[in-house]
């Protein structure tokens, strides 16, 4: 969808990424890094004043206590860190499963792992977990849960009912857990994020990962990291060291002493939710319908109003004839499914959403 966007010369709410620039004071400290010498390999685990600043957040935003040392490590991004934690753990047969609309590198990485995805859906039109129908698919060779708050596509938020839910299921188990939270600030409406890193019991036996392009506007660094128990974290590294070896140097330096200032990461997810209901509003002017949305990049929107296309066609339609771009949230499931909704992304400059509703609101009925 975005290369048709560029081809059409359309607004693109498409793809996850803002179109507004990262912070100044973080590009200049990257700089700072480079012009005093730190462009050699850091440690394979990550520079460790930087690991040092992320336990110390940990801390504060969720009271638990962290080896930076053996629980975290720094990783090229979010989706390695996925795609690491479950070559860790899955042998051929083992079974994962997998909420949809799911993330599209979370079942092509079971898969290349010998895996097999059990797909769940998630629950239209809340997208919420039905928890009766996990417990009714875990199977002897059920190895891993993979959750994902704020979710992506959807914007919907786990609740710490949820957690429970997860928490009697895989109690008396082995099954691990890997908890995808690259957009864990991004979370609105006086919500709290319900991390894995908050109950120890959970974290024992999950990876949890993270993206740094998400909470600093940095999506092209592809820099994030993953946080687990030692004993996970151990194997963890046995892949990372043959596959990454170590990641981008100054910007890991940059990192470290851009993560004092709390600000940067607690304004965040107030300066998103203005963005959401800047966009919203915007979008009450149009035939198309909001679903519930408390975090992530993501609004999704139902366009039954106006055609009984399929999401994929009717993205594409609208890219072509009305100059923007969005994601059908089809694209996220490996069945068909028929919902009639599509995903915009709205951390875009203010302008761009007008733009974009300028457009939107000329959409009219093809029934």
């Amino acid at each position: 969808m975005s290369s048709l966007a560029a081809e059409k010369k359309a607004v693109n709410l498409g793809q996850g990424f803002p179109d507004y620039n990262m912070d100044a004071e973080l590009v200049e400290l990257v700089n700072k890094a480079m012009k005093t010498g730190h462009n050699q390999y850091v440690h394979m685990n990550g520079y460790q004043p930087l690991r040092d600043a992320l336990a110390e957040k940990v801390k504060f935003l969720y009271k638990t206590s962290i080896d930076p040392v053996s629980q975290i490590t720094i990783t090229p991004g979010g989706t390695y860190a996925l795609y690491t934690a479950l070559t860790t753990i899955i042998q051929a047969g083992d079974e994962v499963i997998v909420f949809e609309p799911a993330y599209d590198s979370y079942i092509p990485a079971i898969e290349l792992n010998g895996g097999k995805a059990i797909r769940i859906q998630l629950t239209f039109p809340d997208y919420s977990i039905n928890w009766s129908e996990v417990k009714q698919r875990i199977t002897a060779r059920t190895r891993a849960i993979m959750i994902n708050s704020p979710h992506n596509p959807t914007g919907s938020v786990l609740s710490k009912n949820d957690i429970e839910e997860l928490k009697s299921i895989v109690k008396g188990t082995n099954i691990l857990i890997i908890s995808d939270e690259v957009y864990e600030h991004l979370i609105f409406d006086g919500l709290e994020h319900e991390s894995i890193l908050k109950y120890p019991e959970l974290l024992e036996r999950s990876f949890v990962c993270f993206s740094f392009g998400k909470v600093y506007h940095c999506t092209g660094w592809k820099l994030g990291y993953c946080i687990s128990s030692p004993h996970l974290m151990n194997e963890f590294r046995k892949i990372h060291q043959f596959n990454c070896f170590s990641c981008d140097s100054p910007k890991q330096v940059a990192l470290a002493e851009f993560l004092q200032n709390r600000e940067h990461y607690l304004e965040l997810g107030s300066f998103l939710q203005k963005k959401r209901d800047y966009f919203q509003q915007l979008m009450k002017e149009t035939l198309f319908k909001p679903l519930p949305s408390h975090g992530s990049y993501f609004q999704i929107y139902s366009y039954a109003d106006l055609s009984n296309e399929n999401e994929r066609d009717f993205a594409i339609r609208i890219t072509k004839e009305y100059g923007v771009a969005t994601i059908p949230v089809s694209a996220f499931y490996q069945d068909e499914v028929k919902h009639k909704v599509v995903r915009f992304c709205f951390a875009k400059k203010e302008k761009t959403l007008e733009n974009a509703v300028e457009q939107l609101r000329s959409v009219k009925p093809k029934l």
